[in-house]
C-alpha cells in the first residue's frame, strides 16, 4: 500500500529533500541490514533531530504510516528493515556525557558502543553490553535489542545497567525520566496509560504462575518476546515503562538517549584454551567454573576448531583434535597483577579435576591470548569464507538451563545432521547457556525454503519446549523467531505482549511484524537474495561491520550498500531487465565518491575490500590505455607539468589575492561542472627539488630515500608556516640521525603507478612499479641499504602489491622509531599536536607506533575522533572534493586547541589543512624540530605503541 499523499506532504515540509529517499538506489541500498531478510522501504528519512524524530511520528500517528527506526543496522534477525518508512540515524547523535566520575554515561542512540568504551576508558570504565559488534553497532540498538555479549552475561546488560532514559512514544509524546518536570507532566498527560501498566503489573504478579515462568525465564539470557520481567522487577509504572523499552526492538518507542550505570573495566586479564574429550565432560566443568573468578568462558565445538585450525598463530595440536572433541576458551580480569595471579590459582584449581585432551597455559601476554580470542572472533567469519556463491549465513542464537548444556549441544549436533547442514558448528558463551551456531543456507528454490522452515521447526521444539530454554538469548527476537513467541512463552504471557503493543503502540505503527506477529510464516518471507555478482565480494555478508570507517557514509554509499547495489545490478542484467537509470545513479553513488582506501577490509569479518571492486570497474571503463602509457613513459614531462599548473596557480594568487582567486576558481569549478579543482589556501606550491646530496662520509650508513611523485610536485602552501619541502626537510633529518642519503638514478621519471592503478589503468601502474624496483635495487646495492618513502600511501604499494625480499622498504613511522629515534635526543614540545593516522600508516600496522611518535615529541597529542578516512584519496580531494569535505566535518572543532597536525601523506595534509583550520605536515618536521644528535652511541631503544 502507498503512503498516503498527505502524510507525505507533511514530511517534505519537515526533512530537507537531501536527507529524503524514495529512489530506487537509495531505498535498495538503506534496505538492508544484517539479517538474512529484505524489505525496500518506500521512504527513507535520515533524522538529524529527537524533534524530527517526534514530528514524523505524530505525522506517522495521524495517518496510521508504520515506521521502523535504524540505528547501525548491524542486527541479524531482521529488526531494522520495513516496506514503509525507514528512520535512520543521521550524523548528529553523537552526544555523550560522563558522569560521577564514569560511574554513569548519558548517550544518544548514535553513538558507537565501543567509541562510548573509549569515552569510559579513562576512567577504568566501559558500559555493561559488549556485544561482538560493539565496533560497529550503535547505542540505540543496543538497548532495543538488549544485546550483551562474552563478558556481560545477564547481570551488566543494558536492562540490568539502565540508570535513565529519554524516550519518545508512538504518538510523538516525549519523556525524559532524569528530568523531574518532564516526569510530572507525563504523569499526569498519560495517566491512564500508566494505571493500565501498573494494573497488568500487578495482574500478573498475582498470577504465581505466570509470574514464576517469567522470572525462570530470566534467570536464563533471554531476548525473546518483550521485556516481561520489567512487570514482576518492578512496582512503579514509569519503572516499568522504561524498562519495556529495552528489548523492545523499536516496536514500543524511540530511545532518544539513555544512561548507563557503568561497570569496572579490568586493566590485568589473561587467558587459556583449553580442549576436553567430549562435549559432556566440557559443559560439567562449565558448571564448576560458573563459582571461580572467571569473566568469560567460551564453548567451541570440534567443528568450530577444524574451521580456524589453519590460521596462523593457533597451536598445532588444534589439527589433530578427535571430532567429539569441545574447548573452553576461559578469561579471567582483575584490578591488579596480584589478584589476577590469586584468581588464575583458583581457576587452574578447578580444571585440575578434568582430564584435558590439551591446553594452552594462560597467559597475560596481550598478543598471545589475542591470538586465542581471534579462534574465537574467526568462527563466524570462517564459516562465511566457505559458503556457496548464492548462500547466505546464518547465526542463531539460544539458550539452554546451565545444568542441560551438554545434552543440548549433542541435540544440536544431530539436527545438524539430520538436515544436512554438515558445515554447521556451535560456539557460545557457556556460561550463561547461550550457544550460537552457524550455518549457510540458500533460499533460491521452495526445497532450499522448506528445508530451513523444518530445521527451525525442529530447533523452536528442542529449545523452548524440551528444555524450556530461551530462542533468541542476544541477538532479538525480530522477524525470524516472531513466529515461534507463542510457543516458548505460552498462551498467557503471549497474550500480556500483545496487551502492551496495544496499550502503547494502539495503531501497529511501531516496527510492525517484529517480535509480535500473527503470521506463522513471517520467518520464511521476504528472505534476502544474494546473488553472485563478482568474486571480490561474493563472501560479503552484508553485517555492516565496515561502514563506521568509511569517508563516503552519509554522503553517498557505504561498503555494504555498494555490494547490495552491485549484486542487484548483476541480478537484473542476468534477467534481463534494464538497469540503465540505476547503473547511472550507481557511477557517482558507488563508483565516482569510492575512496577505495580499503580500510573496510580490515573491519571485514571476511576481509573483502570494496576499492578492489570500485578499482575493477572503474578498469571497465577506461578509456585511454595509451594516453596512460604515454604519461607513465613520460613521467617526468608531466610531473614538470603539474609543477607549471602549481606555479600558475600561486602566480594567480599573487596578482589576484587569496580571497579573489578562491571566488573566481569556485565560479570557474561550477562552470566546469566540477571538472575543474577548486583554489583554496591550502593548495600547495610548487617545489623545486635540489641536487641529489653527495656522499663524502663513506663510513656511515646509507639510506636509499624515495621521494613521492607528490613530494616531487607539491611544496607547502603559501600560507603555510613552514616552508621548507618534504625532500629538504628528509634530507635535513636523515644527516641528523647519521645516515648519508641516496638519491635513486632518475628520480622525475620513477612513480609506484598508484596514480595510474586508482585510476582503472592497473597495466600501466604495473608497470611503473616494477621499474621503480628495479631502481630501487639498484640504488640499494641490491638490498644491503634500507629504503626510505616519505609518503606511507606509495610504501604501502610497493611492499604489497610488489613484494621483493631483497628489499628493506621504510615508510617514515617505522624508519624514524627503528633507526632514527635511538641515534636522537627528544626534548617534547608543550603546544598541542594533532595527529592523523592515514589509511596506509593502518594497513601498514603502524598506527599506534605513530601515534606513541607524536607523544615523545609533544606533551599534548590529538586524535580526532571518528575520522578513519580523509577521504582526499590520491587526487578525490580535488576531482571530488565534497568526500573531503563530508569525511573531515568534525575535524576543525576536535583540533583547534592544536598548533599544527601530523600525517605521513602530502595529498592527505591538503585537506586536512583545508578543513582542519591548522597546518598539517609531514612526521619529519615536528621530529626534526624537537631534536638533536645524541652525543653518545646511538641507544638500542626502539620507540613503540
Amino acid at each position: 500500500m502507498s503512503l498516503p499523499t498527505a502524510f507525505l506532504d507533511a514530511i517534505a515540509e519537515l526533512i530537507p529533500d537531501n536527507r529524503r529517499f524514495s529512489d530506487p538506489l537509495s531505498t535498495l541500498a538503506f534496505g538492508t541490514d544484517a539479517s538474512f531478510y529484505r524489505l525496500i522501504p518506500q521512504l527513507v528519512l535520515r533524522v538529524e533531530s529527537e524533534w524530527e524524530v517526534q514530528e514524523t511520528l505524530r505525522h506517522a500517528h495521524q495517518h496510521s504510516v508504520p515506521v521502523t527506526f535504524r540505528a547501525a543496522g548491524t542486527s541479524l534477525s531482521g529488526q531494522a528493515i520495513t516496506d514503509s518508512v525507514l528512520i535512520v540515524l543521521g550524523e548528529h547523535w553523537q552526544g555523550r556525557e560522563i558522569r560521577d566520575n564514569g560511574a554513569h554515561i548519558r548517550l544518544q542512540p548514535g553513538v558507537i558502543g565501543a567509541t562510548a568504551n573509549a569515552a569510559l576508558a579513562p576512567f577504568g570504565r566501559k558500559i555493561g553490553p559488549d556485544p561482538a559488534s560493539i565496533n560497529a553497532c550503535k547505542i540505540g540498538g543496543i538497548a532495543a535489542n538488549n544485546a550483551s555479549g562474552m563478558c556481560c552475561g545477564t547481570a551488566q546488560n543494558s536492562y540490568h545497567t539502565l540508570a535513565g532514559m529519554r524516550l519518545l512514544l508512538a504518538d510523538g509524546s516525549m519523556l525524559d525520566s532524569e528530568d523531574a518536570a518532564s516526569v510530572a507532566r507525563f504523569r499526569q498527560s498519560h495517566a491512564a496509560l500508566l494505571d493500565e501498566l501498573a494494573r497488568l503489573a500487578e495482574q500478573t504478579r498475582n498470577n504465581p504462575v505466570l509470574a514464576e515462568k517469567i522470572r525462570h525465564k530470566y534467570r536464563l539470557k533471554n531476548t525473546t518476546g518483550l521485556s516481561l520481567n520489567a512487570l514482576v522487577d518492578f512496582t512503579d509504572p514509569l519503572d516499568i515503562l522504561l524498562h519495556l523499552m529495552i528489548g523492545s526492538e523499536g516496536t514500543l518507542g524511540f530511545i532518544s538517549a539513555i544512561t548507563y550505570r557503568t561497570v569496572e573495566e579490568h586493566a590485568h586479564k589473561a587467558s587459556t584454551l583449553v580442549v576436553f574429550a567430549d562435549a559432556e565432560q566440557c559443559c560439567q566443568a562449565v558448571t564448576t567454573l560458573k563459582t571461580s573468578p572467571v569473566a568469560a568462558v567460551e564453548l567451541i565445538d570440534r567443528r568450530g576448531l577444524r574451521s580456524v585450525e589453519n590460521k596462523p598463530g593457533l597451536p598445532e595440536f588444534v589439527k589433530t583434535l578427535p571430532d567429539a572433541a569441545c574447548a573452553l576458551l576461559i578469561e579471567s580480569r582483575a584490578a591488579d597483577d596480584a589478584t589476577l595471579s590469586q584468581q588464575l590459582a583458583q581457576i587452574e584449581a578447578v580444571l585440575k579435576g578434568y582430564t584435558l585432551l590439551a591446553e594452552v597455559p594462560f597467559t597475560r601476554d596481550p598478543a598471545e591470548f589475542g591470538k586465542l580470542w581471534a579462534i574465537r572472533k574467526g568462527l563466524f567469519p570462517a564459516v562465511g569464507a566457505v559458503r556457496d556463491t548464492g548462500s547466505t549465513v546464518i547465526i542463531e542464537d539460544v539458550t539452554f538451563p546451565i545444568e542441560q548444556l551438554a545434552a543440548g549441544v549433542l541435540r544440536l549436533q544431530a539436527l545438524f545432521d539430520k538436515h544436512g547442514y554438515n558445515e554447521a558448528l556451535i560456539f557460545g558463551h557457556a556460561l550463561e547457556g547461550n550457544l550460537h551456531f552457524v550455518f549457510t543456507q540458500a533460499f533460491e528454490t521452495s526445497e532450499q525454503i522448506a528445508r530451513y522452515r523444518a530445521f527451525m521447526d525442529d530447533v523452536a521444539q528442542l529449545v523452548a519446549v524440551e528444555f524450556g530454554g530461551a530462542l533468541k538469548a542476544e541477538h532479538g527476537t525480530g522477524r525470524n523467531m516472531a513466529p515461534f513467541v507463542e510457543l516458548e512463552w505460552g498462551h498467557d504471557a503471549y497474550q500480556l505482549m500483545w496487551q502492551l503493543k496495544r496499550l502503547l503502540d494502539p495503531q501497529n505503527i511501531l516496527n510492525p511484524g517484529v517480535i509480535l506477529s500473527d503470521n506463522p510464516e513471517l520467518h520464511v518471507q521476504n528472505l534476502k537474495p544474494m546473488p553472485a555478482a563478482n568474486a571480490l565480494i561474493d563472501k560479503c555478508i552484508e553485517c555492516g561491520f565496515c561502514e563506521p570507517v568509511c569517508p563516503s557514509r552519509g554522503l553517498t554509499l557505504t561498503p555494504r550498500q555498494r555490494i547490495v547495489l552491485w549484486r542487484d545490478i548483476q541480478a537484473k542484467r542476468r534477467a534481463g531487465q534494464d538497469t540503465q537509470a540505476l547503473e547511472k545513479a550507481y557511477q557517482y553513488q558507488g563508483i565516482d565518491s569510492c575512496a577505495a582506501t580499503g580500510l573496510c577490509a580490515q573491519r571485514c569479518p571476511v576481509g573483502i575490500n570494496t576499492g578492489d571492486l570500485v578499482r575493477e570497474l572503474r578498469a571497465e571503463q577506461t578509456r585511454s590505455p595509451r594516453i596512460a602509457r604515454w604519461l607513465g613513459e613520460h613521467f617526468a614531462a608531466s610531473l614538470k607539468a603539474s609543477r607549471l599548473v602549481l606555479a600558475a596557480a600561486d602566480g594567480a594568487r599573487r596578482v589576484l589575492g587569496a580571497p579573489r582567486l578562491a571566488a573566481l576558481s569556485n565560479g570557474a569549478s561550477k562552470i566546469s561542472g566540477e571538472r575543474l579543482p577548486r583554489w583554496h589556501a591550502a593548495m600547495p606550491q610548487p617545489v623545486r627539488l635540489a641536487a641529489a646530496p653527495a656522499i663524502r662520509q663513506m663510513d656511515k650508513p646509507r639510506v636509499v630515500y624515495l621521494p613521492a611523485c607528490v613530494s616531487r610536485a607539491m611544496g607547502p602552501a603559501a600560507a603555510d608556516t613552514e616552508q621548507t619541502s618534504l625532500f629538504d626537510k628528509t634530507v635535513a633529518l636523515l644527516n641528523k640521525g647519521g645516515y648519508a642519503v641516496v638519491i635513486p638514478e632518475g628520480l622525475d621519471n620513477l612513480c609506484c603507478g598508484q596514480p595510474f592503478a586508482s585510476k582503472g589503468y592497473a597495466e600501466e601502474g604495473a608497470r611503473k612499479l616494477t621499474e621503480l624496483r628495479d631502481a630501487l635495487l639498484k640504488a640499494s646495492r641490491g638490498g644491503l641499504d634500507p629504503i626510505y618513502c616519505d609518503t606511507s600511501p606509495c610504501t604501502l604499494r610497493l611492499i604489497k602489491e610488489s613484494p621483493d625480499s631483497r628489499l628493506d622498504i621504510y615508510e617514515p613511522v617505522r624508519f624514524i622509531r627503528q633507526h632514527l629515534a635511538p641515534r636522537l635526543t627528544f626534548s617534547p614540545q608543550s603546544t598541542p599536536v594533532a595527529v592523523h593516522v592515514t589509511c596506509s600508516t593502518q594497513h601498514l600496522g603502524e598506527a599506534e607506533h605513530l601515534i606513541a611518535l607524536a607523544k615523545l615529541c609533544a606533551t599534548k597529542v590529538v586524535i580526532p575522533e571518528g575520522i578513519h578516512c580523509c577521504g582526499f584519496a590520491g587526487d578525490k580531494g580535488f576531482t571530488t572534493p565534497e568526500l573531503n569535505q563530508h569525511a573531515l566535518q568534525r575535524l576543525r572543532g576536535a583540533v583547534q586547541e592544536c598548533g599544527e597536525g601530523i600525517s605521513t601523506s602530502r595529498t592527505c595534509e591538503i585537506g586536512l589543512s583545508q578543513h582542519g583550520g591548522i597546518d598539517y605536515h609531514g612526521l619529519v618536521y615536528l621530529v626534526d624540530r624537537v631534536t638533536s644528535p645524541r652525543t653518545e652511541e646511538p641507544s638500542q631503544l626502539e620507540v613503540s605503541a
